[in-house]
């Protein structure tokens, strides 16, 4: 398996991921960053406040990224009011 590391960016800042995860395969690296995106966009919305403009940057152990995803890719916003 190959070691990869997920580093949250939002255009400004970086937060590097220094542990990185062992993945086998493309589809268990983009499972794993939906899963990581979205674990961040729940905890975000638990202090009322959601930035969809953070991405993810997967990077092999070269520095190569071989994976991104947008926070607004990772969800879907249904908004509308219930009827009075």
């Amino acid at each position: 398996m190959t070691l990869y590391y997920f580093h949250l960016r939002d255009g400004e800042d970086i937060l590097l991921d220094p542990e990185g995860r062992d993945l086998g395969s493309m589809e268990a690296i983009r499972e794993a960053t939906l899963r990581e995106a979205r674990s961040i966009i729940s905890s975000d919305s638990l202090e009322g406040k959601v930035k969809l403009s953070y991405r993810l940057d997967v990077e092999d152990e070269s520095g190569k990224v071989v994976h991104r995803l947008q926070f607004e890719d990772a969800v879907s916003l249904q908004r509308g009011r219930v009827p009075e």
